[in-house]
């Protein structure tokens, strides 16, 4: 059991405080609302991987006082499930350690949870954050047919010429009941996924991690359940209604995570050679169109493996540790 003291209170308090900050900075600062909020899950992680989980939640809890006094408690619950729960959650999962002599492994030697089962439980925490968003504010072609039509509107005055017909525009309705779900639960596992990592460079550059710093290019693959899950969510987009809206919010999330998994191949597989550079600037310029996109998630469906890391049994305290591999 971590033992309580004033000093751990404290950095969870800061840390909370920081992240609703940086949350109330992206409602008073729309261009910047997408990084400034994802951000607000950095000092989560920080004071969670670094302090362990008294700090995350003492954080989470301030962060979600804080929101709930300034704005709304509907605002600090939005920003619970989006941002500081899953930061909190990924932390404790990076925490957690068993002997690797269960796992058939040497006896001096710590397993840490697998970075592919990470990845799997930010997924799904996501797809069900953005399912749950989705009920709050009634999404459905409704929703996204007003959302459209304002749209609309702004092009017009813009520039009459601009604006779509009206197949054109019922299509458009159409298809965004499907791509908002996709772009938004695949954006939030991007971003949640970036600060993680920094996250991770932070603590480790403070040498106050338990867990080593792993190496994303051989570490970050999907797990192989995830093939399931995200086929599972295709079917659903077919059958049209909720479940088509709920398969696309999963298609988002586990694809984004397979496109993660297949850049980081990329940058294994180059490692080494001389066109390493310009090879892999040409795929990340090239990833704004969708045919070279389909590349690297490819590669990334394609390549699906548990990875854990490994450290000498004296570098963590696994009495209090706990897996489920």
């Amino acid at each position: 059991m971590q033992k309580l003291n004033a000093k751990l209170l404290t950095t969870g308090f800061v840390a909370g405080i920081t992240a609703a900050l940086l949350v109330l900075g992206a409602a008073a600062q729309p261009t910047l609302a997408s990084i400034l909020y994802a951000a607000s899950a950095l000092p989560v992680l920080i004071v969670g991987l670094g302090w362990g989980n008294a700090a995350a939640i003492t954080a989470i809890v301030t962060a979600a006082l804080l929101g709930t006094v300034s704005v709304s408690p509907m605002f600090a619950f939005g920003m619970a499930i989006f941002t500081l729960a899953p930061a909190g959650w990924l932390a404790h999962l990076s925490s957690l350690a068993r002997p690797a002599s269960e796992l058939g492994g040497p006896d001096d030697l710590i397993a840490w949870y697998p970075l592919s089962d990470i990845l799997l439980q930010l997924c799904s925490f996501v797809a069900i954050a953005v399912v749950v968003l989705g009920v709050i504010i009634g999404f459905g072609p409704e929703f996204t047919g007003q959302l459209v039509d304002a749209m609309t509107q702004a092009m017009n005055a813009q520039d009459p010429a601009m604006a779509p017909d009206a197949v054109a525009l019922e299509q458009l309705k159409r298809s965004m009941v499907v791509l908002l779900p996709i772009i938004q639960g695949g954006t939030w596992v991007l971003l949640l996924t970036m600060m993680y990592y920094i996250a991770m460079r932070i603590v480790t550059a403070s040498g106050r991690n338990k867990r080593p710093r792993e190496d994303f290019p051989s570490a970050l693959r999907m797990n192989r359940n995830t093939v399931f899950i995200f086929l599972a969510g295709i079917v659903a987009c077919f059958i049209g209604g909720v479940p088509a809206m709920i398969g696309a919010t999963v298609c988002g999330t586990f694809g984004a995570g397979f496109l993660m998994a297949g850049f980081a191949s990329l940058h294994l597989k180059t490692r080494g050679k001389d066109w390493r550079l310009p090879a892999l600037v040409l795929a990340y310029l090239s990833s704004i169109m969708l045919l070279p996109l389909m590349i690297p998630f490819i590669i990334g469906l394609s390549d699906t493996r548990r990875t854990v890391a490994l450290t000498p049994a004296g570098k963590a305290d696994t009495s209090n540790s706990d897996t489920d591999n």
